[in-house]
């Protein structure tokens, strides 16, 4: 007996010329294998455990309008299909990539009849004079065999409507016309209108694990009717192990690089196919990583990299600055990050990390990659390993307060500048005293109008020195 279609539930078939079942014969195996009802489904536990918010609301046939965010292959997609089966709700799928605004109206439209509607099957009701007669007729076609149905219109890549197209969608929300489902690879927060988020709930569903990808593979593996179970595969364990780490959690990876492997391998004299370890890296060849340039692996990433450097763990550092030199980071990027750490969380502690820092960054521009990694490394593992301190920074940010919040001092007439002529007769620099002329090269003054203590040194590194040599000039005075 077939499987059910994860598209049974719609009015529109996600194939057109041919039937499903014979479309789907010939799909990828990561097609084959997608998961037909919830039960089916593989991890994302904190957002599908029994008891959690979701479920409830599947269960209760009482769900709101979602956005479902995550990494490739982590069954964003496939949850949404999911759903549609579980509940009773009408179910349109639509991909952002290829449609338009003329095809949501549609669907808007026939979703608010289905709604509305409670007359006989054969008959329709017109409550928009201005929809056309093309519209008419789709929503006749739609709105067939139902009454006061409730539709879910699943949105693929969701981050791909621009503005405009997400606000034709606010009034059907708002009336609960339809009910929401969107997919993003892309933080929600960055990609879609508050107006959206507010009106959705926010999924946000993590890689799978190593044993999550094998369990799938293991199922691929047994099922005769869609998945390897025909073929006469030898499995090595460390082959699929291979696959279930390299592939950092994407499903869609591991699986469709498992039937690459399976198909382009030829039998032995027995006839039996031998995947092993070897053919599972074949079939991988270079390790993709989830890094977006433009979006959350870029800044998580370098997020992460500043945030070891800062505290001072030199592996962490390194890895981090692997992760981004392997998916292809600008390695300016890289080292202006490396330059802002210097001087910011290292600091007067140790002068010589911004002097390394930006040693690195000009040598990285000159000889350019893959050599550049190295100094990009030495200066990194540098800054890790000095000795901290902020003050520096700390005093830059108390005495920016102080000038947007406060009453601007004035420059005292002795600090003014005397590169003028008149500026003696307005009595500029006069009593200035020049701190060389002093022994120690030290004389006090006052440079501010009114004194205020902004740098606090630490006792870190060389900036106990200079609190030191601070402390010893005030005491004289």
């Amino acid at each position: 007996m077939k499987k059910k279609s994860s598209f049974s539930n719609s009015s529109e078939s996600l194939f057109f010329s041919a039937s499903e079942n014979d479309l789907l014969a010939t799909a990828p195996l990561s097609a084959r294998m997608r998961p037909r009802t919830l039960g089916e489904l593989v991890g994302q536990r904190h957002i599908l455990g029994e008891g959690k918010l979701l479920t409830r609301a599947i269960e209760a046939d009482r769900l709101s309008s979602l956005i479902l965010y995550g990494p490739p292959g982590v069954g964003k997609t496939t949850l949404a299909q999911c759903v549609g089966v579980a509940t009773k709700a009408h179910f349109e799928f639509i991909n952002a990539v290829v449609s338009n605004v003329e095809e949501l109206r549609k669907i808007l439209v026939a979703s608010k009849h289905r709604r509305l509607t409670s007359t006989p099957t054969n008959s329709f009701l017109c409550v928009d004079s201005s929809i056309r007669n093309e519209e008419i007729n789709t929503q006749k076609q739609n709105c067939r065999g139902t009454s006061q149905r409730k539709t879910i219109l699943f949105i693929d890549e969701i981050h791909r409507f621009n503005k405009a197209q997400q606000d034709v969608l606010m009034p059907d929300l708002e009336e609960g016309n339809v009910i929401l489902i969107g997919a993003t690879v892309f933080n929600p927060f960055f990609s879609l209108t508050s107006p959206l988020l507010s009106r959705s709930l926010i999924f946000e569903l993590q890689p799978l694990s190593a044993e999550e990808i094998l369990m799938i593979l293991e199922r691929a593996l047994k099922d005769k009717e869609w998945g390897l179970g025909n073929m006469n595969l030898c499995v090595e364990e460390k082959a699929v192990k291979f696959l279930a780490e390299i592939c950092d959690g994407d499903a869609r990876k591991a699986l469709n690089a498992f039937e690459v492997g399976a198909l382009t391998t030829s039998p032995d004299e027995k006839g039996q196919i031998h995947f092993t370890l070897e053919v599972a890296q074949e079939s991988i060849q270079k390790k993709q990583v989830r890094y977006d340039q433009q979006g959350d692996g870029h800044y998580d990433t370098a997020s992460a990299f500043i945030k070891s450097m800062r505290g001072s763990d030199p592996d962490a550092t390194l890895y981090w600055l692997a992760k981004m030199l392997y998916a292809g980071e600008d390695p300016r990027f890289i080292a202006r990050r490396i330059c802002i750490c210097a001087a910011e969380d290292v600091g007067n502690a140790d002068p010589r990390a911004l002097v390394l820092a930006n040693a690195a960054l000009q040598v990285s521009e000159f000889i350019g990659l893959p050599e550049a990694r190295i100094p990009l490394a030495q200066a990194a593992v540098y800054i890790a390993c000095a000795p901290k301190s902020n003050a520096a920074y700390m005093g830059l940010e108390k005495a920016s307060k102080d000038v947007q919040e406060g009453r601007t001092q004035e420059v005292p007439n002795h600090l003014k500048g005397t590169g003028y002529s008149g500026a003696k007769r307005l009595g500029h620099g006069q009593d200035y005293k020049y701190a060389h002329d002093y022994k120690g090269h030290f004389v006090e003054q006052e440079y501010m109008a009114q004194k205020k203590a902004y740098y606090e040194p630490t006792e870190q590194g060389h900036e106990k020195e200079m609190a030191e040599y601070l402390k010893n000039v005030r005491k004289k005075f």
